[in-house]
């Protein structure tokens, strides 16, 4: 009887450590034979899984999303208080955004979009994370009876720049943690409801 492929459970076990030693090696400076070290696994099995180091990477990029919308959904399923799912969410944001440590990935795939994949692999994440950004926008402002402008697709994407300041802010040291928080609940409540200056 041959023995069941277990390729997928393999990936989904080794990516987290994947992605942190991309996070904290960056793309170029993590061979294979680091990624296989922190893994615990010969360097051949690395290639069993992936056929190459950019496809690792590309699954780490996938990674930082999946992991992001995997703790949205659980704090939108452990609603017990009066504030919408957006404000929730952005809630949860201010106070925990980049406690990951996986937001030095986004960064070096910003570095090495001239390779197509990993140039799709950001847009794709991006995307998507907008994606989500703007539907629950629009559900806030739906239930809310808030403003239709700015639009919410617009809103969306400043919001998730309010994640990439606070990343970059955070790499250099420009904000607080406080003022991190201060960021996102204050500039993104204004962006969540629409409300203009």
């Amino acid at each position: 009887m041959p023995r069941p492929d277990r390729t997928d459970q393999r990936r989904k076990e080794l990516i987290p450590i994947i992605a942190k030693a991309f996070a904290e090696l960056g793309y170029r400076r993590a061979t294979t034979a680091k990624l296989a070290k922190r893994c615990q696994v010969r360097e051949n099995i690395l290639y069993r899984l992936w056929r190459d180091k950019k496809a690792m990477f590309v699954a780490a990029i996938d990674h930082v999303y999946q992991q992001s919308a995997d703790t949205w959904q659980r704090i939108l399923a452990e609603a017990d208080d009066e504030a919408g799912p957006a404000e929730r969410l952005l809630a949860y944001e201010a106070k925990h955004y980049g406690e990951s440590g996986l937001h030095p990935i986004i960064f070096a795939g910003l570095s090495e979009t001239n390779e197509p994949e990993i140039r799709e692999a950001m847009e794709k994440m991006y995307s998507r994370f907008h994606g989500f950004v703007r539907q629950q926008i629009k559900e806030h402002r739906k239930q809310r009876g808030g403003s239709v402008e700015p639009d919410a697709a617009l809103c969306a994407w400043a919001i998730v720049g309010l994640g990439n300041v606070a990343n970059i802010s955070r790499e250099l040291g420009l904000l607080t943690g406080s003022g991190r928080k201060r960021l996102f609940a204050q500039v993104g409540s204004l962006l969540l409801g629409g409300q203009t200056a």
